[in-house]
């Protein structure tokens, strides 16, 4: 991470320059295409899970495609710590304790609906009294819409530790994709103790 360059959380769009996305297509037009190919027209609908079934829509009164649940910290030994993501603006009042040089993981749980999402990115950065310190970014790839839950689990990450490290951090974090969705941005805080 380049704790030097962090810049404003709506700029993750353009960290590669090189990298251009695929042009976005729809469910029906993945499976249309190569329809005189059978096993590769059979392979894409097995893939894709739409097999000439309808869109599939988990919550018809959120337009989005993506809709995320929840943030779990993961830490080996102790119960999972879960942020609610369906009421964001409590996250900003709560504080989560984190002990200092613990290792851990972010899990995040969230549905794909009504069309493929290309490219899903998980952003986190981390400020202190105002000031950035980190910044995590997360490629999830790419996923179909599914009836269930689905979700990504981050590599371990440490805690920092000792004096300098101890006290709160404001987290801003953001959900978004190759296609520059925002799915859901929100703002939490936690704070680093020298135990539990």
């Amino acid at each position: 991470m380049d704790k030097n360059n962090v810049e404003n959380i709506g700029d993750e769009h353009h960290e590669n320059e090189d990298y251009v996305p695929p042009p976005q297509k729809t469910i029906e037009e993945l499976v249309a295409a190569d329809q005189d190919d059978e096993s590769l027209r059979r392979y894409k609908e097995t893939l894709l899970g739409m097999a000439h079934q309808d869109k599939i829509v988990f919550d018809a009164s959120n337009p989005k495609s993506v809709i995320v649940k929840k943030l779990s910290l993961l830490v080996d030994s102790r119960p999972e710590m879960e942020l609610d993501l369906s009421d964001v603006d409590s996250l900003k009042k709560q504080v989560i304790t984190i002990k200092e040089g613990i290792q851990y993981k972010v899990k995040i749980d969230f549905i794909v609906q009504r069309e493929i999402v290309h490219g899903l990115k998980y952003v986190q950065k981390t400020s202190r009294i105002g000031v950035p310190v980190d910044k995590m970014v997360h490629m999830l790839g790419s996923y179909p819409p599914k009836n269930e839950i689905q979700s990504y689990t981050t590599p371990p990450e440490e805690a920092p530790s000792g004096l300098i490290a101890r006290g709160k951090y404001s987290i801003t974090s953001l959900f978004t994709d190759d296609d520059k969705n925002e799915h859901l941005k929100w703002e939490w805080n936690f704070e680093i103790k020298k135990d539990w």
